[in-house]
């Protein structure tokens, strides 16, 4: 079998399972098997292209392909915006792109500098800036710009920016005031670090039979979801395990 031949057949193949999940009529399989390439060709073109545009999943995946062909595309981009105008909005942009690629000292300056005028109690502005102070390794002035966007803002709710508060907690050395804050995260937050957190800090603290019931939750919880939930999760599946281990040898 030639290679054209071959790959005219691969291409025939995937397109007839887009075609079978897409729910597209009936002709499109006729013209794929009987035109070949050319049918899988206009098929791509006004079939698959579209969908993929409207596709949340396969924009995040051609965003990931972009940022490893490319890693710095995003923060040329928002530097250009901030050049051309200096807004909070585009300060913000490139503050998340810096954040994003581990840049906090930089992400930090560029977050205290949209917080200002109406956007100086922005909560996703000072969420930001608590993440950069974090990443710096300032625990404490975490939790002071947290405090102040809570009392700015006593409506807003973020599951990421109350673990991050946690740990904030955490970091400054109020373990007693971590684990009430864990064991509030631990009842809803959409993931296991929160409760794997919680059980850490307990294990640490010697309150092994609580640590061991949260480790045991986590696995249960874990084995009871969606095997794409499992696979989301698995880093914080697997701490826990380590934790049940750490604990049995420590018995």
């Amino acid at each position: 079998m030639s290679p054209l031949l071959l790959i005219s057949l691969l291409l025939q193949a995937a397109c007839c399972v887009h075609f079978v999940r897409s729910g597209r009529p009936l002709y499109w399989i006729f013209l794929l098997l009987a035109f070949s390439l050319l049918a899988v060709l206009v098929y791509v073109c006004v079939a698959v292209v579209p969908d993929l545009r409207n596709d949340p999943n396969a924009r995040r995946s051609l965003k990931r392909v972009r940022s490893t062909l490319d890693p710095q595309r995003e923060q040329r981009d928002a530097s250009r915006r901030l050049d051309v105008a200096d807004t909070p909005e585009n300060r913000r942009q490139l503050a998340d792109t810096l954040l994003a690629r581990g840049d906090y000292a930089q992400a930090a300056e560029h977050y205290q500098g949209a917080l200002r005028g109406l956007y100086r109690d922005d909560p996703h502005l000072m969420l930001g800036l608590a993440k950069a102070q974090f990443g710096l390794g300032q625990p404490q002035q975490t939790r002071q710009t947290l405090d102040a966007l809570i009392a700015a803002n006593p409506s807003f709710r973020s599951h990421d920016g109350h673990l991050l508060y946690a740990r904030a907690v955490e970091g400054s050395g109020d373990t007693e005031a971590a684990l009430h804050e864990y064991e509030t995260l631990a009842q809803g937050y959409p993931g296991e670090e929160a409760r794997v957190r919680y059980a850490q800090l307990l294990q640490r603290i010697a309150r092994n039979d609580q640590a061991r019931a949260i480790y045991e939750q986590v696995l249960h919880h874990a084995a009871a979801s969606p095997k794409h939930y499992q696979r989301e999760q698995r880093a914080w599946v697997d701490l826990a395990r380590k934790g049940l281990r750490e604990l049995d040898a420590s018995a």
